[in-house]
């Protein structure tokens, strides 16, 4: 049986496997210095089918850690090598063995051993073993290198087992040719087509179906730089001013014209040091060669100048300036424009506005910004088991969370919100809130009601007085998600549990309000990380991991769970920083593999 592997290197794995008694590591012993003599640098790694020890009994080394030390790191000036103690079952995980590996030192790693995985090969044989072939049943067999009595099927190439230099060759085109896969994201951005025999629709068909219907605002009003914070623009905000404004310095020191006399190689002659330019201020005079001045960090260059360097290279005595260090034509000089010239566009229509957006707009001068209307969202929960906080807690009951989190979340996207409060569970009461909102809101959101419960009345209401587009989605949490419209307003009736509250939230409804108040082109944003957790999912089903991420000490993301995964459990997600999302394809994840995260610092 084969064993799915996906490469979590930007470098090529290519494989050798074959029978015992073939040759792979006699082969390999002939074909590392082949490659190597050519300019290939090589990792290896080989699987050990027995308890094997790479450490001399007496040594330091093997007695620390026969003593307990799980791992234990020996270097010198030529090697270093690191011995880890880690029991498993079964074999080790080949995608962790890789990611052990220093890309930045190696064009591509062979591997000897782990035939059963998925990992394109090169497969050695010999017809006198009487062996089958492997790449009968191995669909990665790339190449077969064997003796000139076994028979090979004209669509693999051919190498000869005994000419090094042949296999050599094939490696080296191997290696040149290989392009990293392309990346597949847990949710695709294009969906599948909905079939008739579907109960849920997908994750990805969800969203299509829902952005489909979405009309950004069209509204726009001109509100304060200070009032701008997470609202969108409405029009291109053109600069009307060079940023920087003059051609100015770069940091504190002398600036004069560049010459041939102050390059590199040549003796630099003494300039004349002819006064100060003090940031705010000019030197009203024209500079000429052989001139320079002292100049501060952020004041206008000097007609004349065209270079600076720095105070600590110059020694200044008697009038005159000395350049100590290497000088290149132009240097430390920030021209006028050249991080925006005036009449360019600044920032884009459909840009949301944030700390940096607001500064960049106030550089230039701009005191207000023409803005997209604020989407209006309404948001209730209903239930009977609801509570109000800071009311006394009724038997049987719960306080509510849902709004909280849903308000807050909303309120970061620039929306305004209203708030209706809890509605008790019935379709009169239900009918008249939603109808309400509909008329105030361009959103209305609801949280708890779109189950199959007898007192779930949030689809039949809104199939009475609106419309209902879909309300499942094939994931985990949140599955019953309602969605639809109300006049001529979106409705959204998110689950009841606070965890599958937020999930839906962040899948469906953040792009939604997005799209809505006009901000161009958004994607959510997917991290690669390599998980520490074993992450059990279902085929067929997008489940929303809560995890906490960091970046380890190879370099690279690592993520693991929090733990426990009930959708009630909110307390999960503060101590989350992030969603692992597993695709549709996935039943598991191990330990070691690359998965796609989506951090939480957008908006919680």
């Amino acid at each position: 049986m084969s064993i799915p592997f996906s490469n979590p290197l930007s470098i090529p794995v290519l494989g050798f496997c074959a029978y015992s008694g073939t040759g792979k590591t006699t082969l390999l012993k002939q074909l590392i210095p082949e490659l190597n003599r050519r300019g290939l640098r090589l990792a290896v790694i080989k699987h050990a089918h027995h308890n094997f020890d790479v450490d001399i009994p007496g040594k330091d080394s093997y007695e620390m850690r026969k003593a307990g030390a799980k791992q234990m790191l020996v270097a010198s000036h030529v090697r270093w090598a690191l011995m880890t103690e880690d029991a498993v079952e079964g074999d080790p995980q080949l995608p962790h063995l890789l990611q052990q590996i220093e890309t930045d030192k190696v064009d591509i790693v062979l591997v000897e051993g782990f035939k059963k995985l998925q990992l394109p090969k090169i497969e050695l044989h010999r017809a006198a073993h009487g062996k089958p072939l492997i790449h009968t049943h191995d669909e990665n067999i790339v190449a077969i290198a064997c003796c000139d009595d076994t028979q090979t099927p004209a669509e693999l190439t051919r190498l000869d087992l005994n000419n090094v230099a042949q296999i050599a060759d094939f490696v080296i085109e191997y290696s040149q040719k290989w392009q990293a896969p392309e990346v597949v994201l847990p949710i695709p951005t294009v969906a599948t087509p909905v079939s008739d025999e579907q109960k849920f629709l997908s994750v990805a068909q969800g969203l299509e179906q829902l952005m489909e219907i979405v009309n950004p605002i069209t509204d726009h009003e001109n509100i304060t730089i200070d009032e701008a914070a997470n609202r969108v623009l409405a029009s291109n905000a053109i600069s009307p001013v060079n940023v920087p404004q003059q051609t100015n310095s770069a940091m504190d020191g002398y600036a004069f014209a560049y010459s041939t006399d102050n390059s590199p190689g040549n003796p630099a002659a003494p300039l004349k040091l002819m006064g100060e330019v003090l940031a705010g201020h000019e030197y009203p005079e024209t500079l000429n060669p052989g001139e320079a001045v002292r100049i501060m960090t952020g004041a206008t260059v000097p007609t004349g100048a065209d270079t600076v360097e720095a105070r600590e290279l110059v020694i200044e005595q008697d009038g005159q300036v000395q350049l100590q260090g290497k000088v290149d034509a132009g240097q430390h000089v920030r021209l006028a424009g050249e991080d925006i010239a005036k009449d360019a566009l600044a920032l884009a229509k459909g840009h949301r506005l944030q700390a940096a957006e607001q500064g960049l707009l106030a550089s230039l001068g701009l005191a207000s910004a023409d803005v997209v209307k604020q989407p209006v969202i309404a948001v209730f929960s209903t239930g009977d088991e609801v509570s109000q906080p800071g009311e006394p807690l009724k038997a049987n009951c719960i306080y509510d969370s849902n709004r909280y989190t849903i308000k807050s979340m909303a309120q970061k996207l620039g929306c305004k919100v209203i708030d209706l409060g809890i509605i008790e569970d019935s379709e009169a009461s239900l009918t008249a809130a939603l109808q309400q909102a509909s008329v105030d809101a361009d959103i209305v959101i609801s949280s708890g009601g779109v189950s199959v419960g007898n007192a779930d009345y949030i689809k039949t209401v809104l199939a009475k007085i609106g419309k209902i587009n879909f309300w499942r989605i094939n994931m985990r949490p949140g599955r019953p998600l309602a969605f639809g419209q109300v006049n001529d307003s979106l409705f959204f009736g998110l689950p009841g549990n606070p965890v599958a509250v937020m999930v839906s939230f962040l899948q469906f409804v953040q792009p939604a309000i997005r799209k809505l108040a006009g901000e161009n082109n958004w994607q959510p944003r997917y991290l690669p990380a390599i998980t520490d957790s074993t992450l059990k999912s279902r085929t067929g089903r997008t489940e929303f991991v809560r995890g906490v991420y960091q970046l380890s000490n190879d370099g690279r993301l690592h993520v693991t769970s929090t733990g426990a995964q009930g959708s009630g459990m909110l307390n999960s997600m503060v101590k989350a920083n992030c969603l692992i999302v597993i695709g549709e394809a996935e039943d598991a994840v191990m330990p070691g593999q690359q998965v796609y995260i989506q951090p939480f610092a957008e908006l919680l």
